[in-house]
């Protein structure tokens, strides 16, 4: 997935021995192995680097060294998740290496090397590109107010190309009165608009996601529920309405500013150059969207 990969593999999925040679050398490290078995371990969800560094007792810069090593070999990956950088192993490259060593075993029967044999699932289909359609999934505490604007600002502007979802670590019994009244005034389809749990889409029955974008810092100190290794993630930390001051015109100034700001991101979210972009592209794209200033002013 991503870069890495596409470096390190073929279009046949067969790893090189030059390839295969430079996974090895990344893995000749002792504490990088141990790195690599601890983001193992961790699942798709992965771990901070601060967190290996305090669990595996290493120098947070060695820390550092270690995990670019291992992302250069193609055997880890980093996502960005609020203002926190998540490292997680890639599944599929370390089972792309057991089909290396163990694909000439017993003359091409491998179902003859024992349990080897299990170690070889079917490698996922992984592209280094994304295409259409997609699931969307937009996150924030309640949703009462930002998730539920931007799944229905999303559900106008994506047509059938995007699927709009949102949900909250901590939902509200409804959602924020103003908000639904501003989208009901601007055109928008609000009756399926509803605050729900993000555990809904943890289940087996639920959309796969493509996309997962948190609306806001820290979702409350919660870690978000594993989505998948490859869902794409994002942050656009915008101001909650339940926060604003002032009078009503001022709330309702604010509001405006609040909808014209997600109005403008998923607008040039739902244009981009999906088929032309790789993973990386993408995931860099949408990180730069969560940079851009939340009011016409510049102002949060």
């Amino acid at each position: 997935m991503g870069l890495a990969y596409a470096k390190h593999f073929d279009v046949n999925k067969n790893m090189e021995a030059n390839a295969a040679a430079d996974v090895f050398g990344a893995l000749s490290q002792e504490s990088r192995l141990l790195v690599l078995r601890l983001l193992m371990s961790a699942g798709p969800n992965g771990l901070r680097s601060g967190e290996i560094a305090d669990r595996l007792a290493l120098h947070p810069a060695t820390t550092s060294f270690h995990l670019n090593a291992l992302e250069r070999a193609g055997l880890t990956q980093a996502r960005r998740q609020g203002r926190q950088i998540i490292h997680a192993a890639r599944f599929a490259a370390l089972r792309e290496l057991i089909v290396f060593l163990t694909e000439t075993c017993c003359s091409g029967r491998p179902e003859l090397c024992g349990d080897i044999a299990r170690l070889l699932p079917d490698i996922p289909e992984e592209t280094d590109t994304v295409t259409p359609a997609f699931n969307v999934l937009f996150l924030c505490t309640r949703n009462s107010a930002r998730s539920l604007m931007a799944e229905a600002i999303l559900a106008k502007l994506g047509g059938d190309r995007f699927r709009a979802y949102s949900a909250g670590s901590d939902p509200a019994r409804a959602p924020m009165p103003e908000v639904i009244e501003k989208l009901e005034a601007l055109g928008h389809d609000v009756s399926r608009l509803r605050c729900k749990s993000w555990t809904e889409f943890t289940r087996a029955e639920a959309p796969r996601m493509d996309f997962v974008i948190a609306l806001c810092d820290t979702l409350q100190g919660q870690q978000c529920p594993d989505f998948g290794g490859h869902v794409l993630t994002a942050s656009w930390p915008l101001p909650g309405p339940a926060k604003f001051a002032g009078g009503s015109t001022e709330r309702a100034l604010l509001l405006n500013e609040l909808y014209a700001s997600m109005h403008r991101r998923i607008g040039i979210f739902v244009n981009l150059p999906f088929a032309s972009l790789d993973r990386m592209s993408l995931r860099h794209r949408l990180e730069d969207l969560g940079e851009a200033p939340v009011t016409a002013n510049g102002g949060r």
